[in-house]
């Protein structure tokens, strides 16, 4: 089979990164696959890039996604980077193609779901809205601490403290993958939500005050849709180191899911990815009542010859 690589200008600006993209296609012009690369540019992350690869099912076995990767894997080096991601359902034909090409397994996720349509465990709580950013009902919190919440960007009052507390991220077990660091100010945690907005998606946080100290130890963030029906997208949930093993998390996942059952109705489940060895937070996860929908690999290719 013969086909042709065109290069592809990417239209998605990000404060944090850039994408190089590739179409593959056949001779009269239909598409056959496709590649994103993401090459991110904040310092910590300079070494690192990340493939999306995609080839139509009936077009795969016959080249396309091999000169795909080839391509990108050469940009990625004529870019300087050290590691390429990619990530695959585990025991897909994806996971079998990476694995044949010299991709390390690096970290297994292990993605959950929560139902909201079943109804929910013990008593219904109350439903009263509260405006962001006032002190959220502290479900399971052990004295000391208090809940906050708030709609979209941080508020002005908690921002330093909220991206102070965003290096509780930094040691989250992420196996062999090298993710790097990001360094987080006022900046960045404000553009990572207008991000959110952009996109007309809703972004709603939850975090953790210590009352003696003004600091948010803690955080829990949550996507919903832009049209606000069908699944929501937990991203980051984190609790400094000198705060774990209190129930901090669970207290602030259990305040996102009584929240967008009260406020929300449309959204019918809440999606979550752990990895595998994070049994901390797949017990949380377990717990609140999510359960295991499939696992997926992010494997890394080193670039370094």
């Amino acid at each position: 089979m013969t086909f042709r690589l065109t290069a592809l200008t990417d239209p998605a600006a990000s404060p944090l990164s850039r994408r190089l993209a590739w179409l593959a296609a056949a001779d009269d012009g239909t598409p056959l696959g496709s590649a994103f690369l993401r090459l991110f540019t904040s310092p910590g992350q300079a070494h690192l890039c990340e493939l999306a690869l995609d080839v139509h099912p009936a077009e795969r076995r016959r080249g396309a996604g091999s000169a795909l990767l080839a391509a990108a894997v050469a940009a990625a080096r004529e870019d300087g980077r050290g590691s390429l991601l990619a990530q695959a359902v585990e025991g897909s034909p994806g996971d079998a193609f990476l694995s044949a090409r010299g991709f390390e397994r690096a970290l297994v996720l292990d993605f959950g779901r929560l139902d909201l349509t079943a109804a929910p465990p013990g008593p219904a709580p109350a439903a009263a809205p509260t405006p962001a950013p006032a002190p959220a009902p502290g479900v399971g919190l052990p004295p000391g601490y208090r809940l906050v919440s708030w709609i979209g960007s941080c508020p002005g009052e908690w921002l330093s403290a909220f991206a102070r507390s965003r290096t509780a991220m930094d040691d989250m077990p992420m196996g062999d993958a090298v993710f790097g660091t990001i360094a987080w100010d006022e900046d960045r945690v404000l553009a990572a939500a207008r991000a959110v907005a952009d996109r007309g998606e809703l972004l709603h946080t939850v975090a953790v005050l210590e009352s003696a100290t003004g600091e948010l130890v803690g955080f829990s963030e949550l996507v919903l849709p832009a049209d606000r029906s069908g699944d929501a997208q937990h991203y980051g949930t984190a609790v400094q180191p000198a705060h774990r093993r209190r129930g901090l998390a669970r207290a602030m996942k259990a305040e996102a899911i009584r929240w967008t059952r009260a406020e929300h109705p449309g959204i019918t489940g809440l999606l979550t990815d752990t990895a595998a060895h994070n049994t901390g937070m797949l017990a949380v996860n377990r717990a609140l009542g999510y359960r295991s929908t499939h696992r997926s690999v992010e494997f890394r290719l080193s670039l370094l010859r």
